[in-house]
């Protein structure tokens, strides 16, 4: 019995003219996710067909499929010449055993080839009744069946499967261009990542670590994090920034109220010599509206004055109870908890500045020289690949 891969598009439907543009990456993007296997992938009808080597361990590499953005749902079918004896024969092989523990079911059947003999509501009374006459205690239940058999009678073949898996939705990763995350190791910023790779952007990431104040455990935690979010996008370019320096300049030169703040603005800073060197288009942060201090807008205002590319925030109309919802979703929340801080927790002020003033804080900084210590962070940057 031959199994495929049926995945739905959702979204990618949509894009007209672009849409065979947004498959053909999809397709690319499926194949780079299992690299050890070969798949062989082909487009028709507003689907997408899938179908891996018959000796690989199938669910597995369905459930690593539907984590793919662009994927709206998938389906794991098994395959049959447009036969109504030889549907009927596959999908007792297929799906017989499910057919004999449960107690209801209903038959579902798509005609998109319309020289096929029987239209749907046939086959469904066809097939049906040919199943009831081998599983005798099974009822039909066509508004809340246990099991509903689906038949889809395309181009070339006919597919049978028992419904559909959601997958993770979005558009296809590098569709959207590239954008620059700020990364900690902290519950957001991972699931910013997650929300702008979902909507078709390449990531890269920029991760700050002050030596001895933060650990070697502190980056081992984002690169996990990164790794989570790199099942779904790809490889992630990811720039891990020695913040000391600056982070001391700023203890012993700035007000204490302004610690964070400025902190952000460099790290800002860096993070846009980073991504204009690598030609991204976008920073991402995952600034939450009022969550702490320097998430204020007048704080906001602030950091972004120090940005040369726009700042994408995803997070920042959501609280925090949501924010854990959509970690805990896609496997980083557990990551995110465990206790080995990062940067933006070093040097804490007592009393942070709610409602800074952009004029304050520029005479602020005029107390140090941050230029030189701003581009030889960037420049240093030390690069890693997390797949």
């Amino acid at each position: 019995m031959e199994r495929v891969i049926l995945i739905k598009n959702g979204e990618l439907a949509l894009k007209g003219l672009n849409r065979s543009t947004f498959e053909d990456i999809l397709i690319k993007n499926i194949r780079r996710s299992l690299p050890d296997i070969e798949l062989k992938a082909v487009k028709a009808q507003s689907t997408i067909t899938v179908e891996p080597p018959a000796d690989c361990d199938f669910d597995t590499v369905a459930d690593r499929v539907g984590k793919v953005f662009g994927i709206a749902a998938y389906s794991v079918a098994a395959v049959c010449e447009k036969d109504l004896d030889k549907i009927d024969a596959v999908t007792e092989e297929f799906l017989g055993e499910k057919l004999s523990e449960a107690k209801t079911f209903k038959v579902e059947a798509k005609r998109a080839d319309k020289t096929f003999p029987l239209n749907s509501r046939e086959i469904c009374v066809e097939l049906g009744g040919r199943i009831l006459s081998r599983h005798p205690r099974l009822k039909v239940d066509v508004h809340a069946p246990e099991l509903t058999v689906n038949i889809e009678i395309r181009d070339t073949r006919a597919f049978i499967h028992a419904g559909q898996t959601r997958g993770a939705g979005g558009l296809p990763t590098g569709t959207a261009g590239t954008a620059t995350v700020l990364i900690s190791g902290g519950i957001d910023s991972p699931v910013a990542s997650y929300m702008m790779a979902k909507r078709g952007l390449s990531l890269e990431a920029v991760h700050f670590a002050s030596p001895p104040y933060t650990s070697q455990r502190a980056e081992d935690k984002v690169v996990s994090l990164l790794s989570v979010v790199a099942k779904s996008c790809g490889v992630i370019p990811l720039f891990i920034v020695n913040f000391t320096e600056l982070q001391e300049a700023i203890r012993d030169n700035i007000p204490e109220e302004y610690f964070t703040l400025v902190m952000r603005r460099m790290m800002m800073r860096i993070a846009s010599i980073i991504a204009e060197k690598q030609k991204t288009g976008a920073l991402i942060t995952g600034e939450s509206l009022g969550q702490v201090a320097s998430q204020t807008m007048p704080a906001i205002r602030c950091t972004d004055m120090c940005a040369t590319l726009p700042v994408l925030r995803p997070c920042i109309g959501l609280d925090k109870t949501e924010i854990i919802a959509t970690a805990r979703k896609i496997g980083t929340f557990d990551i995110s908890i465990e206790p080995y801080e990062d940067c933006c927790t070093v040097f804490t002020p007592k009393h942070p500045k709610t409602r800074p003033d952009p004029a304050a804080l520029e005479k602020a900084e005029q107390k140090f020289d941050w230029r030189p210590m701003v581009e030889s962070a960037a420049a240093g940057a030390r690069k890693i690949l997390i797949k």
